[in-house]
């Protein structure tokens, strides 16, 4: 792994849209960042509701070969050759995370703690955010670039029954990440002065 320090690590990870089906790292490697990511990544209660699924190679491809096929039948026909550019995009990529919440989970813990009841979908979605943090700048460190995508639930059907997930798993997010084929875009950022308020 390059050797990077916490802040350095921040201020690189970005979306990448451009990647190719190149990998710096074994795919072990890979499911190892990824389980590492899933054990260490914080929860409210100790609820561990994340989960994921890694697709890889051909199993990669037949996700946004879905997604494709979905889109086409929503998408304007006149409008739905930028779309398939945007998935071939995406295909061409490595491999692909699929962040889930496990819903189950979620309703046993409103039951237990019902004076919280309302708050565990939000604990839950804080959970997947920071899993979905840790596993994006972790790639970046190997060398992959990513970006997180959202076709949920459009392709949720679709996904559970290719690859036989839960029915109580919830689909949050998509990401595709592969070797980085061109850097990213130039960021901008809002004063800071009127994101942050310090009062001492």
């Amino acid at each position: 792994m390059v050797n990077k320090d916490f802040y350095t690590a921040v201020e690189k990870r970005r979306s990448i849209y451009t990647i190719s089906k190149q990998s710096p790292i074994s795919d072990g490697k890979i499911q190892e960042i990824i389980e590492h990511a899933v054990n260490h990544a914080p929860s409210a209660f100790n609820m561990q509701s994340t989960r994921v699924v890694l697709l890889l190679g051909v199993q990669h491809d037949k996700l946004w070969d879905i997604t494709t096929e979905t889109l086409r039948k929503i998408v304007p026909e006149a409008a739905f050759s930028d779309t398939k550019e945007k998935m071939d995009m995406f295909k061409s990529g490595y491999g692909s995370v699929l962040f889930f919440n496990d819903e189950a989970i979620v309703q046993h813990l409103q039951k237990e703690y019902s004076t919280y009841a309302e708050n565990f979908p939000i604990y839950a979605d804080q959970s997947t955010g920071m899993l979905q943090y840790i596993v994006w700048t972790a790639l970046e460190l190997e060398g992959f670039g990513a970006t997180l995508q959202h076709y949920n639930p459009l392709i949720d059907a679709d996904v559970k029954k290719e690859w036989g997930i839960p029915d109580s798993w919830k689909l949050t997010a998509q990401m595709p990440f592969g070797i980085p084929t061109a850097p990213a875009g130039e960021k901008t950022f809002s004063p800071i002065e009127k994101r942050v308020i310090v009062k001492k």
